[in-house]
C-alpha cells in the first residue's frame, strides 16, 4: 500500500471517530467524495488529514460531501400519522404541567419537523406553545435551508405532500413554496453530531425522538452508542421512531417495540433488561 492509500485509510478512520461513517471497507467510494475538495487544495490524503486536525472548519466541509439529504415531506407518513393521531395523545394525558418535546435527529433540509408542525396543526388538539419540536443535523449547510422554509417549486422534497397541506401551510414565493410563519416557528433548528454524548443531553429530556433512516450508515458498534444516546435522553415511557429498513436486533437498551396497524416503534421501558427487536426491511 502506497503513501496515497495509507492516507485514504488514515482519513476514512478519522471520519468514523469523528461522526460514525464507515468507509474503511468502501474506500473508493470515501476517494470518490473528497477527490474534488483534496485537489482544490493540493494536498494528498495524508495531508487532508493534518489538514482537518489544524482546521476544525473544514469538517464542515467533508460533512456536506459526504452526508446524504435526500427527504422529502411526509416519508413514511404512517409513522407520522400515528405519532401525531395516536401517541401524542397518549403523552399529552400523562403531561399535563410541561410542553410535550419532540426531537427530529438528523432532520437535513426540514421535512420531517416540518411535516410533524403540520399534522399536529391539523389535529387541532393542540395549543400554540404545548409542543416543541427541535430538529438537529451534523450538516450545517441543509440546517440554513431547513431555517429558511423555502423549497423550489420543482423540489424532490413535495414528492407525497397532500395538495390540500400544500396550499394550507405553504405560500408561493420567489418560484418556490415557503413555509408559512405558523409552522416555521413551532421547529428549532440546531447543529448536532449524534456522537457528542454530552452536547445530546445539553437538549433536555424529550417525549419523542425520530431518528429515521440514519443508522443505515453506522456500524453494529456505533448504532448501539447512539442508541443508547437516545435511551437516556427519552422521558421513561417515551417513544422512539426508526426508519423501517433499520434494525437495531439483540440490543438490550430499554425499549419495547409497538406494532401497530400500519408500523412499528419503540417505547422506552424502565427496566433496562427489555430486548429492542425489529424487523429489517
Amino acid at each position: 500500500m502506497n503513501m496515497q492509500d495509507n492516507g485514504l485509510v488514515k482519513l476514512s478512520q478519522i471520519i468514523y471517530d469523528y461522526c460514525g461513517l464507515r468507509y474503511a471497507d468502501r474506500l473508493p467510494t470515501l476517494k470518490e467524495k473528497v477527490s474534488k475538495r483534496v485537489l482544490e487544495l493540493g494536498l494528498s490524503h495524508w495531508e487532508y488529514c493534518q489538514y482537518l486536525k489544524m482546521s476544525p472548519g473544514e469538517w464542515d466541509v467533508i460533512v456536506e460531501l459526504l452526508t446524504i439529504n435526500e427527504t422529502y415531506f411526509y416519508r413514511e407518513e404512517n409513522q407520522l400519522t400515528e405519532c401525531c393521531s395516536y401517541v401524542l395523545s397518549l403523552i399529552k394525558r400523562k403531561n399535563k404541567n410541561r410542553p410535550i418535546r419532540i426531537w427530529s435527529a438528523a432532520c437535513s433540509s426540514g421535512e420531517e419537523p416540518y411535516s410533524l408542525a403540520m399534522l399536529i396543526q391539523e389535529t387541532g388538539q393542540f395549543l400554540p406553545g404545548s409542543i416543541e419540536i427541535i430538529a438537529t443535523d451534523i450538516n450545517k449547510k441543509v440546517l440554513q435551508k431547513a431555517e429558511m422554509g423555502w423549497y423550489h417549486h420543482g423540489s424532490f422534497a413535495f414528492r407525497r405532500t397532500p395538495e390540500n397541506l400544500l396550499k394550507k401551510y405553504f405560500t408561493d414565493e420567489d418560484g418556490g413554496h415557503q413555509i408559512k410563519p405558523s409552522i416555521q416557528k413551532m421547529v428549532q433548528f440546531q447543529y448536532l453530531n449524534l456522537l457528542e454524548q454530552d452536547k445530546i443531553f445539553q437538549l433536555g429530556e424529550v417525549d419523542i425522538i425520530f431518528c429515521r433512516n440514519v443508522l443505515i450508515y453506522f456500524d453494529h458498534d456505533t448504532t448501539k452508542r447512539v442508541i443508547r444516546s437516545l435511551h437516556q435522553n427519552l422521558a421513561d415511557g417515551g417513544y422512539l421512531f426508526l426508519g423501517h429498513a433499520e434494525s437495531i436486533t439483540d440490543m438490550t437498551l430499554g425499549f419495547k417495540k409497538v406494532d401497530s396497524d400500519k408500523t412499528f416503534y419503540y417505547r422506552k421501558e424502565s427496566d433496562q433488561n427489555e430486548t429492542v427487536q425489529c424487523i429489517s426491511g
